[in-house]
C-alpha cells in the first residue's frame, strides 16, 4: 500500500535529483562551470535518445508522407539574410544601470505584472515599465537603460585569419537546412505535396536570461518538421498535426491537466507564421511553451526563391501547374520535453510494509518506452553461486532490453535505487533460483512481486513493458 504526496517537486530537488543519480550535469563544472550550459550524464542520453526515437518512430516511421534529413550546422549567411532572421530574430533587451543586471524586457514586464506582452515593441515597453514603476529583480532601484531588441544569433567566422574571414551564423533552428534542400528530398524520395520533411538536430541562441534548469539554454536540439501543402488545405492540416501533436505527448504518460493550448496573438507571432499555437505545460515556474505549431504560408520558400534566383515551385502533373507550398511547422525541443517527463515522472510516497512500518520512497514513474533502463537484474548475494545465475539472467535480457545489473547494498536499497531512475521491472536472483530456476519480478509503480521461470523471463518483461 502506498500513499501518493500531493506536493509537487521543486526545480531544486529535481535538479539534486538529476546530478545524483546521472540524468544531467552542470557543464564544465571543475572549473566553476560555464552558466546555463549543462551535459546529458548515463541515464540522461538513454532518456534523451528514447524521447527522440519515440518521436522519429511516430512522425517518420509509422507515415508514409515524411522523410528524414540531418542538415548541417553551419551555412551560407545569405540563408539567414534571406530569411529574415538577421534583421528579425530578435528579443527586447534591458539593462540596469546600478547592478548591471541584463534581463529580457518582456519576461521583466510579465513576471511583475503577470500578463503577456511579447511581441510589444521596445518603445512601448519602456513606457509600461515606466509607468507601472517596475524594479529590478537583483537590486531594487528603477534605472534602466532604454529597451533595445538584441539578435540572438551566435556569429563565428570561416577562414584562417580575421582579415580575410567570412562571418557566419550557427543555425538558430533547423528549418532552414529543410527549406534549402525540400527539392532534392522530394525528387529523390520521388514524395508528392503534401508531405514532410523530418530533422532532429542542434540549434543555438545566445539568450539574453537562459534559465530554469534546461528549459531554456544556449545550446537546444530540435525535433521539427516542415509539411508542405496547398495553401487551400492549411486549415485542416494545421488541426490535424495539432492533434497530432497532443496524442504524442499523451503517448508519453504525461498527465493532461498538465497541458494545455495557448494561440498566439497578432503581436506575438513570429515574421513567419500567420498562426501559430504552443502546447504548455505546466512546469513548477508556471505555463510555459513547450511545444510549437505555426503556419509559415510560403514566407520561406518564396523569400530564398526571390534571394537566390533559383525556382522553387513544386510541379503538379495532374494540375499541370506550378505554385509555391505552402508549410506547416509542428516543432519540439528535447531539452524541454525531457524535462517535462522527469517532472511529470516524480513522486514521493510514502509506503506501508507487511508489519505495518512506514517508509518513504523517489520513484520516477516513466513511461516504458522512454525509461532509460527497461529492467534489473539483482542478485540478492554476491557468492559466485548466485552470480553466475544472475549473470545469466541479465544477458539474456540484455539481448532484447537495456538493462541494468546491480549487486551492491541491501535489496531494498537497490530496489529504492531503480525506483528513484524509473526502471520498471525488478528482477531478482536469490537462493531458491538455484532450487526452482525461477527469479522475483517486481513492479515499480505497485512494488508487487511475483515468481517467474528463467526460461521465460525475456517473454514475460517484454509482455509486461507492452
Amino acid at each position: 500500500m502506498s500513499a501518493v504526496s500531493e506536493n509537487a517537486v521543486s526545480m531544486d530537488t529535481l535538479v539534486s535529483l538529476c546530478k545524483r543519480r546521472g540524468f544531467v550535469f552542470p557543464g564544465s563544472e571543475i572549473y566553476g562551470g560555464l552558466a546555463n550550459t549543462w551535459d546529458f550524464g548515463p541515464l540522461g542520453v538513454e532518456l534523451r535518445n528514447n524521447i527522440k526515437q519515440a518521436w522519429w518512430q511516430t512522425f517518420v516511421h509509422r507515415r508514409h508522407d515524411i522523410a528524414g534529413l540531418d542538415g548541417g550546422i553551419f551555412m551560407n549567411p545569405r540563408v539567414w539574410e534571406a530569411s529574415g532572421h538577421v534583421d528579425e530574430f530578435n528579443d527586447p533587451m534591458i539593462d540596469c544601470r546600478e547592478c548591471r543586471g541584463r534581463f529580457r524586457a518582456d519576461t521583466l514586464v510579465e513576471d511583475a505584472l503577470g500578463s503577456s506582452v511579447e511581441g510589444m515593441p521596445p518603445g512601448e515597453l519602456d513606457k509600461l515599465i515606466a509607468q507601472s514603476n517596475i524594479a529590478c529583480p537583483t537590486c531594487g532601484k528603477h534605472n534602466w537603460t532604454p529597451v533595445r531588441a538584441f539578435n540572438m544569433m551566435f556569429r563565428t567566422q570561416i577562414g584562417p585569419v580575421d582579415e580575410t574571414a567570412t562571418t557566419i551564423y550557427l543555425r538558430p533552428e533547423t528549418a532552414q537546412s529543410i527549406f534549402m534542400q525540400y527539392k532534392n528530398v522530394m525528387q529523390s524520395s520521388r514524395h508528392k505535396v503534401p508531405f514532410g520533411i523530418a530533422q532532429i538536430g542542434k540549434a543555438f541562441r545566445n539568450e539574453i536570461t537562459p534559465g530554469n534548469f534546461i528549459f531554456r539554454v544556449l545550446e537546444l536540439e530540435q525535433m521539427e518538421i516542415e509539411y508542405f501543402i496547398r495553401e487551400d488545405a492549411w486549415e485542416a492540416s494545421f488541426e490535424e498535426w495539432l492533434e497530432a501533436q497532443q496524442a504524442f505527448l499523451y503517448s508519453l504518460g504525461i498527465n493532461p491537466e498538465h497541458l494545455r493550448r495557448r494561440e498566439h496573438t497578432a503581436d506575438e507571432l513570429s515574421h513567419y507564421s500567420k498562426r501559430t499555437v504552443d502546447y504548455e505545460y505546466l512546469f513548477p515556474f508556471g505555463w510555459k511553451e513547450l511545444t510549437g505549431l505555426a503556419y509559415r504560408y510560403d514566407f520561406d520558400l518564396r523569400r530564398h526563391q526571390e534571394a537566390s534566383g533559383v525556382d522553387l515551385t513544386y510541379f503538379d502533373q495532374a494540375a499541370n501547374e506550378h505554385f509555391l507550398p505552402h508549410v506547416i511547422e509542428p516543432t519540439m525541443g528535447v531539452e524541454r520535453l525531457l524535462l517535462m517527463v522527469l517532472l511529470d515522472a516524480f513522486a514521493e510516497e510514502t509506503t506501508t510494509d507487511a508489519k505495518g512500518n512506514e517508509a518513504s520512497r523517489v520513484v520516477l514513474r516513466f513511461h516504458p518506452k522512454i525509461a532509460p533502463y527497461k529492467v534489473a537484474v539483482l542478485p540478492l548475494s554476491k557468492k559466485p553461486e548466485l552470480s553466475g545465475v544472475a549473470d545469466e539472467v541479465f544477458r539474456s535480457l540484455q539481448a532484447r532490453f537495456v538493462t541494468d545489473y546491480d549487486e551492491t547494498q541491501s535489496i531494498g536499497r537497490r530496489y529504492r535505487r531503480q525506483d528513484e531512475i524509473g526502471t520498471p521491472y525488478c528482477v531478482t536472483v536469490d537462493f531458491e533460483s538455484l532450487e526452482d530456476h525461477a527469479v522475483t519480478v517486481r513492479d515499480r509503480d505497485t512494488m508487487e512481486q511475483f515468481r517467474a521461470p528463467i526460461a521465460d523471463i525475456v517473454d514475460i518483461i517484454a509482455e509486461k513493458l507492452g
